[in-house]
């Protein structure tokens, strides 16, 4: 697939993707009846997060590289040299925000009643980093589950999927735990808030400079391991 239909998947993904999380509430909360204060109902909730983790999953692999999460491919981008970088940042990256912002002018056009997004409970320099730590390691996952740790399709996206519910459910009662910048533009960007310095610093500038973090650390500490095991069958060859 080239670059146009990335970038059309990013774009269809970016809206799918807006548009499950809130179909998920709608069927645990407004069809199943479970109240937002019943265990149960997290725990179903969760069960189909997870199942919708699974099949986006799916249609990455599908669309062979398609994104809707803009530090997933500021993590690519940086990782894939200089060209890549700029067409993550220049190209993917607005995409994804866009396909998001469309998603939640449509969900509110089709569900007025539906709520706001995520809200910031926090000091803002204490949601930056709460969101900051959680992007750490979240990329830090993909990027060993991507690179370094062989299995199948289904045990990395249980690993994944796992990992990120953990992480969002730590970080819910703080600043939403979104770990996904564009989704969080959607709802700001509805809300008029979009260029406020909370969702700027909370939600890009930490996860942000989390990302880059993320990367260079994992590039660092694991990318000499990897150099040293494929060297030693060569020289046990010679």
């Amino acid at each position: 697939m080239g670059r146009m239909g990335i970038v059309v998947s990013d774009l269809v993904l970016s809206f799918m993707w807006i548009w499950a999380g809130v179909l998920v509430n709608i069927l645990v909360h407004g069809v199943l009846g479970f109240s937002r204060k019943d265990t149960t109902g997290d725990i179903v909730r969760y069960l189909f997060s997870v199942i919708s983790m699974f099949v986006f999953a799916f249609l990455q692999k599908l669309t062979k590289g398609g994104l809707y999460n803009p530090l997933t491919a500021l993590a690519s981008g940086v990782s894939g040299g200089f060209g890549s970088f700029i067409f993550s940042v220049v190209v993917r990256i607005p995409v994804e925000v866009i396909g998001s912002i469309l998603a939640v002018k449509h969900i509110i056009h089709v569900f007025p009643e539906i709520g706001k997004g995520p809200k910031l409970n926090v000091a803002i320099h204490h949601g930056a980093l709460t969101e900051g730590i959680l992007t750490f390691f979240i990329v830090m996952l993909s990027l060993g589950l991507t690179r370094k740790i062989p299995g199948s399709f289904f045990m990395k996206t249980w690993i994944g999927s796992i990992a990120k519910l953990t992480l969002h459910v730590l970080g819910a009662d703080l600043t939403g735990g979104c770990m996904n910048p564009a989704a969080v533009m959607g709802w700001a960007y509805a809300r008029g808030e979009h260029i406020t310095k909370e969702h700027l610093l909370v939600y890009w500038l930490g996860p942000v400079k989390a990302t880059l973090l993320a990367v260079w650390f994992f590039n660092v500490v694991f990318k000499p391991l990897t150099e040293e095991q494929q060297e030693k069958p060569k020289a046990k060859s010679e």
